[in-house]
C-alpha cells in the first residue's frame, strides 16, 4: 500500500478491525518513510450478480432499487431505520448465498416479500400491490386475507 503523504510502498498495518457497516475491513497504516499514519478501508469483491427482469432484459443487480421500494412501502410507518436496514442486509445476504450470476428479478421480489411480511404488515401489502400490479380491488383484497390468516 503506497502512502498518500510520501508515495512511498513501504507501510504496515497497525490495527485492524471490522468498518462500522461490518461489511468491510478498517486498517489503520504506518508509513515507515515519513511516520504518517493513514486508513484504508477493504471491502471483498463479489463477482457481479445479473438480475434478470419480467421483460427478459438483463441489469447488474442494484441494491438501491430494492431500498427504494422498501423505503417507499415503509413510508410513514412506525419502524425504525435500522429495522429496515437489517431487513436489506438479511436480502441481500439471501440473494448473494444463493451463489448464483443470475438471479430472476421475481426471486428477489419474493424474498423481499417475505421479509417485509415479517417486519410490518402494512409495509408488505404495499410492495406487494406495486409488486405484484394488482389490477383491482379483489385482488388486493385476497392480499390483505391471506396477510390477516
Amino acid at each position: 500500500m503506497k502512502c498518500p503523504f510520501c508515495n512511498q510502498d513501504n507501510t504496515r498495518v497497525v490495527d485492524s478491525r471490522p468498518a462500522d457497516d461490518n461489511t468491510s475491513i478498517r486498517r489503520r497504516r504506518l508509513c515507515d518513510e515519513c511516520g504518517k499514519r493513514f486508513t484504508t478501508y477493504e471491502k471483498v469483491e463479489t463477482i457481479p450478480l445479473i438480475v434478470i427482469k419480467k421483460d427478459q432484459t438483463r441489469e447488474q443487480y442494484d441494491r438501491r432499487k430494492i431500498e427504494d421500494g422498501v423505503m417507499r412501502a415503509c413510508y410513514k410507518r412506525p419502524i425504525p431505520i435500522q429495522k429496515i436496514r437489517e431487513m436489506l442486509d438479511g436480502t441481500e445476504m439471501e440473494i448473494f448465498n444463493r451463489e448464483e450470476k443470475e438471479i430472476d428479478s421475481k426471486i428477489i421480489g419474493e424474498i423481499v416479500m417475505d421479509r417485509l411480511k415479517e417486519l410490518d404488515p402494512v409495509a408488505y401489502v404495499r410492495f406487494a400491490s406495486v409488486y405484484r400490479e394488482f389490477k383491482d380491488v379483489n385482488t388486493f383484497m385476497d392480499e390483505l386475507k391471506k396477510v390477516l390468516e
